[in-house]
């Protein structure tokens, strides 16, 4: 018994890590030409795998700068890929942080109460020159596959 609880006591940080905010600061928010890029890498990406997704940027405040989607993606990818987006630019964290936290159950279940947070995987924030300038939200296949893609647009504008 005392080994599982200095085991929990030692394993908590490495939890709250995983969580943690990025402790870049915002910057100025995303050009079109910028999260044009970014979306063409991320849905480039999809392409090469054969999977049907909608991509879409957005600003430093979670608003629209820029939605492509590849025809035959599901219509409820629209607005997923940008409520992934919102979340993670929003909350300064890949929204696959959030999903690993929610799957551990327990305090990490209070992420399904916050407004606005989306815990699936497929939201990242979008980092110039050490600053957050927006994100980018993917929708439409796995939660894993709409992640590769969205780190791929935000490979892009690195």
């Amino acid at each position: 018994m005392r080994g599982l609880i200095l085991t929990a006591i030692l394993l908590a940080p490495a939890a709250t890590t995983a969580v943690a905010q990025m402790p870049n600061p915002y910057g100025p928010p995303i050009t079109s030409e910028t999260a044009k890029k970014a979306a063409a890498a991320a849905l480039a990406e999809a392409r090469r795998n054969n999977w049907t997704m909608a991509a879409a940027v957005v600003d430093t405040g979670g608003d629209l700068v820029y939605f492509e989607k590849i025809d035959g993606t599901q219509a409820a990818s629209t607005l997923i890929a940008q409520d992934k987006a919102r979340s993670a630019v929003r909350f300064k964290r890949p929204t696959k942080d959030m999903q690993d936290v929610l799957a551990g159950g327990g305090a990490g279940l209070r992420f399904l109460a916050l407004q606005g947070a989306v815990p699936v995987e497929g939201g990242v924030p979008l980092v110039v020159d050490g600053k957050i300038v927006g994100a980018i939200g993917v929708s439409g296949g796995t939660s894993a596959q709409d992640g590769q893609c969205a780190r791929a647009g935000a490979d892009a504008v690195k």
